[in-house]
């Protein structure tokens, strides 16, 4: 069985703009999309019932999700398109359904059982804990740039978030830009150390260079661009986002939650990129 897109809706402008990209994706990779709304009673202190029959909540879930599938049906007709209604915390619910998913979109902000919501509660939970990409869309977006952009590192934590920008910018006929942003670590200011700059800058050429060339073999049609930026690892991507379709992100989780968290870089590049953003585990 095609593993599916699943994009969560609530009704929101938001999760209506992340249908539409999610119908869009399904379209290009040949993927059926499944809606699903979470039916999250103890957010509102309801306990539960004991069917849906005059339940405001499931009403609701039921019209959030016939307006994605109306949304979905006129982007793309060709989609298969199926929903299913879950009761539980919506965050859970959608993170359990991405192991089974090619990748979870969701709105940047929601509605019912989506609040919360500055980019955080339910976004940022699910691209924190999910196996597989995570896709997060604000309304107004747009495919005009023709360019997706990816953040890349010296670590094998972000080799998933660039196999999926690859085969992004493969499938929209893309080019892909590679943003590999550095500082100084914290040491380097240290009177007694002194750096070369040239060699420094000579080195992370090499090491962004490096972590393109083992894909560009298998995606020769892909145009590939390597920026290597001294600069916050966040103004560079954010910066980049504004004139790319896609921005992929791979997620580092430190701390004692260690990989249940994201990563401060993709947390910040979520609240302040001007495109859809894809952030994708290791």
């Amino acid at each position: 069985m095609t593993d599916p897109i699943i994009v969560g809706t609530d009704g929101s402008p938001n999760a209506l703009a992340a249908a539409e990209w999610a119908a869009d994706d399904a379209a290009r990779r040949g993927r059926p999309l499944r809606l699903v709304s979470v039916v999250d009673r103890w957010a509102y202190g309801i306990a539960k019932f004991p069917s849906y029959e005059g339940d405001p909540l499931a009403t609701h879930a039921e019209r959030a999700l016939a307006q994605a599938e109306a949304v979905v049906r006129r982007r793309q007709p060709g989609v298969t398109v199926s929903a299913e209604i879950i009761e539980g915390l919506p965050a859970k619910v959608l993170r359990d359904k991405a192991k089974g998913a090619t990748e979870v979109v969701l709105g940047s902000r929601g509605l019912g059982g989506f609040a919360g919501i500055v980019v955080g509660s339910v976004s940022t939970h699910v691209a924190g804990q999910a196996h597989g990409p995570v896709v997060v869309v604000r309304p107004g977006w747009e495919d005009t740039h023709g360019e997706v952009v990816v953040g890349i590192d010296d670590s094998d934590e972000c080799e998933p978030a660039v196999a999926y920008a690859f085969e992004e910018a493969r499938l929209r006929g893309s080019a892909l830009r590679a943003i590999f942003a550095w500082q100084f670590p914290v040491h380097a200011f240290a009177t007694e150390i002194t750096y070369d700059m040239d060699e420094v800058r000579d080195a992370q050429q090499r090491a962004a260079t490096q972590k393109i060339d083992v894909w560009r073999s298998d995606y020769p049609d892909v145009p590939v661009t390597e920026d290597v930026l001294f600069a916050h690892p966040v103004d560079a991507l954010t910066d980049a986002s504004s004139k790319a379709d896609l921005l992929v992100v791979g997620s580092h989780g430190r701390g004692a939650l260690g990989s249940v968290v994201l990563g401060s870089v993709s947390r910040a590049v979520l609240h302040h990129a001007h495109c859809p953003v894809a952030v994708v585990r290791s």
